[in-house]
């Protein structure tokens, strides 16, 4: 199983000294909205709360048809394009992308990623500069509505989590109408091929290709 320090750089994210004290990044689901609240009683002038427990920095651009459920945090330099949902719990880093008609709910999104096309992002923890192409999806629900096991080969480790989406480590790019289903781990510097059906431990610099197919990259 990876864990919290083999999928993410906690130097590039508000969120990093609370990550780092968990063995596994799911572990850290339950905790966000509380992370949030806290941190945003300590962020300096450069934030402006625009309504109740929305903490938005002044060089961030939200589009005016965009909605910033509470608790959120939205750091420097990020751009929230119009239609967004941001259904609250969400953290979101510096130079980020939260596009057209996403949706984000009770997420951590490190400084420099992009989800900027129709994704849904929920229970999930994506890396730093990882990519979601558009219309790809985490789904945190499972559809018997049994709690998410995490696997990987033949070891299974159970979350005792309902709502589970999916843990991009860094750079990590999700090709287009990609799902990943609950309980999915992907490793630093994986590419993910389009259309596909994520489930699981992807290992670091791996290929995940159509079929589900994983080789190493070269």
């Amino acid at each position: 199983m990876l864990k919290t320090n083999e999928l993410f750089d906690f130097s590039h994210s508000m969120a990093g000294e609370y990550l780092a004290g968990f063995s596994y990044p799911w572990e850290a689901l339950g905790g966000i909205k509380s992370l949030i609240l806290t941190l945003g009683e300590s962020l300096g002038e450069d934030y402006r709360e625009v309504s109740p427990q929305v903490w938005v920095h002044k060089t961030a651009v939200v589009a005016p048809t965009a909605y910033l459920g509470a608790p959120c945090i939205i750091g420097p330099g990020t751009e929230v394009r119009h239609c967004a949902f941001i259904r609250g719990s969400a953290l979101v880093g510096e130079n980020c992308v939260v596009g057209n008609s996403v949706e984000l709910k009770n997420a951590i999104l490190f400084d420099n990623v992009q989800v900027p096309h129709y994704n849904y992002v929920g229970d999930s923890i994506l890396g730093y500069k990882s990519h979601m192409g558009a219309g790809s999806l985490t789904s945190n629900v499972k559809s018997d509505k049994t709690l998410v096991v995490v696997k990987d080969g033949g070891q299974e480790m159970p979350t005792g989590l309902k709502k589970f989406g999916a843990m991009l480590g860094d750079f990590v790019e999700v090709g287009c109408n990609s799902v990943l289903n609950p309980g999915t781990v992907i490793g630093p510097h994986c590419s993910i091929y389009p259309t596909s059906c994520v489930r699981g431990v992807v290992p670091p610099y791996s290929i995940w290709k159509t079929g589900g197919v994983v080789v190493k990259k070269v």
